[in-house]
C-alpha cells in the first residue's frame, strides 16, 4: 500500500455507510456527469494510514469518499474517524454528506423509511475524539439545515415511500445492536439508532464543514415490534443501494460549495482555554 503525503483538493465529501457499500459508489452510476478521477488513495495522517479513498467529480464538483465510515479491522473506530476527517480538512472539504442503515426507536417507523435527522443524542463512549482541540464546538444546528433541505428534496425525487424530514438519531458504540432495555430507555428521546453520526458530527464542525446525513431504517429496535429479520436487512442492503447513491449525487448537484446560507462555520469558536490548547498540535 502506497501512502500519499499530498491530499488532492475537493470541496465535497461523502462518508459512505451501509447504504452504498454494496454498489461500489459511484462507479456504477450511468450519469454522464460522474467521473472517477482517482481510486484506492491512502494518505499518511497523524493517526495512521487512512482508509482507501476515491476521488470523483459530479457536475464538475470534486468529491472525496470512503467506504463504511473508514471502519476496518485493526483500527479503532475513533482513529478511523480521525483519519477520514483529517484528510477531508487537508483537502479543503466544506460540505459533507453521510449515510447509513439504522434501527427504529420511534414505534411509528417502519422498515424502508428514510429520515434526515435534525438532531442527535450521543450515547457512545467515544467522547474525546478530536483533531487538536483548539475550538469550542457549539452543537446547535449540528446537522446543517441547508444540506438537510437539499437531501430532503433529492430523496423526494427518487423515493415515493415515507420520508421524515426531521428526527433525532441516537448513537451507540456497537458493533452489537442494542438490547430491549436500551431501546426502551431511548424512547421519547430519539427516533432512530445507529453507530456512526458521532464522532463524525463533531469532527465536521471542528474542521468548519457543513454535515448532514441520510438514514434508511433497516431493522426494528429490539422490543419495538416483531423481531427483525436478517433477510430483510440483506434485501435492503443490496436492493436500495443504487437509489441512495443517486440521492447523494443529486444533493451535491444542487448545492454550492462556497455560497452558504447557514451558521455551521460560525458555530466553531476559538477555545477560551488558551493555557491548555494554545497552539496547533503535531496532529493538527
Amino acid at each position: 500500500m502506497k501512502l500519499l503525503a499530498q491530499v488532492p483538493a475537493a470541496s465535497f465529501a461523502i462518508v459512505g455507510g451501509s447504504g452504498t457499500l454494496s454498489s461500489d459508489f459511484p462507479a456504477r452510476s450511468k450519469d454522464a456527469d460522474v467521473e472517477i478521477l482517482a481510486d484506492e488513495l491512502h494518505f499518511s495522517t497523524p493517526y495512521g494510514a487512512s482508509p482507501a479513498m476515491r476521488l470523483f467529480s459530479v457536475a464538475g464538483k470534486r468529491v472525496l469518499t470512503c467506504r463504511m465510515h473508514g471502519w476496518r479491522s485493526g483500527v479503532t473506530r475513533a482513529d478511523a474517524s480521525r483519519q477520514v476527517f483529517w484528510v477531508f480538512r487537508e483537502a479543503g472539504v466544506t460540505r459533507i454528506l453521510s449515510e447509513g442503515g439504522v434501527g427504529t426507536v420511534n414505534k411509528l417507523l417502519d422498515l424502508r423509511d428514510f429520515m434526515i435527522p435534525d438532531d442527535y443524542l450521543d450515547l457512545s463512549c467515544r467522547k474525546d475524539v478530536m483533531l487538536d482541540g483548539r475550538y469550542l464546538l457549539i452543537m446547535r444546528d449540528a446537522l446543517c439545515p441547508e444540506l438537510r433541505k437539499a437531501l430532503i428534496s433529492a430523496t423526494r425525487k427518487h423515493f415515493d415511500g415515507r420520508i421524515f424530514p426531521r428526527g433525532t438519531y441516537a448513537v451507540t458504540d456497537g458493533r452489537h445492536f442494542e438490547s430491549p432495555a436500551e431501546v426502551a430507555m431511548m424512547q421519547g428521546h430519539a427516533d432512530i439508532v445507529g453507530q456512526s453520526i458521532a464522532p463524525e458530527v463533531y469532527l465536521a464542525r471542528e474542521i468548519g464543514a457543513c454535515y448532514a446525513g441520510l438514514y434508511f431504517t433497516v431493522n426494528y429496535g429490539e422490543g419495538i415490534r416483531r423481531a427483525w429479520s436478517h433477510d430483510d436487512m440483506k434485501d435492503i442492503f443490496y436492493d436500495d443501494a443504487p437509489m441512495i447513491g443517486e440521492i447523494l449525487l443529486d444533493t451535491i448537484r444542487s448545492v454550492d460549495a462556497d455560497e452558504k446560507h447557514c451558521e455551521c462555520e460560525s458555530l466553531r469558536k476559538e477555545t477560551l482555554l488558551k493555557d491548555v490548547y494554545n497552539e496547533v498540535s503535531s496532529k493538527g
